[in-house]
């Protein structure tokens, strides 16, 4: 499915994510590895994530909400998005650090991703107005959007 172009600035933040969690699920057992994938994930969530979680919990997920006793998904996808968010922040915020901690937090991330990117956005583009999906687009950090072409 062709990604709606409202979405495509979340979309765009999501590959510098895809690529930082690929690398850090590769992470060797050596300190400066662990510090560098660490820094670069970290810095991802915290710096770049905390808008595009904003927008999702308060728009998308807040509005595909009503739709939950229609469309069995729902349900689901909300659920499982909830977790995923809480589960990246317990990782963010342990307090030791090792690579297989790394490892965690990259995998995590990549399917975190690859689950919107499948199912989360998907359903967004089928169950919410343009209307929504343009508050989604306005509400998107304004340096991954392309405004000139709406997208």
């Amino acid at each position: 499915m062709k990604r709606a172009d409202r979405l495509q600035p979340l979309s765009r933040e999501h590959h510098q994510g895809l690529v930082i969690s690929r690398h850090a699920k590769e992470c060797a057992n050596d300190v400066e590895e662990i510090a560098k994938h660490w820094t670069a994930l970290t810095d991802y969530i915290n710096n770049n994530m905390t808008n595009h979680f904003k927008v999702e919990d308060d728009l998308m997920l807040t509005k595909l909400e009503s739709h939950r006793d229609s469309h069995p998904k729902v349900a689901e996808v909300i659920e499982k998005i909830a977790e995923q968010h809480n589960k990246l922040y317990q990782l963010i915020n342990s307090q030791s650090l090792s690579a297989a901690q790394v490892q965690e937090l990259g995998s995590t991330l990549y399917d975190h991703i690859r689950f919107e990117e499948r199912e989360l956005f998907p359903l967004v583009q089928q169950l919410l107005s343009e209307q929504e999906l343009k508050a989604i687009y306005e509400a998107s950090s304004k340096n991954v959007k392309r405004e000139e072409e709406g997208r």
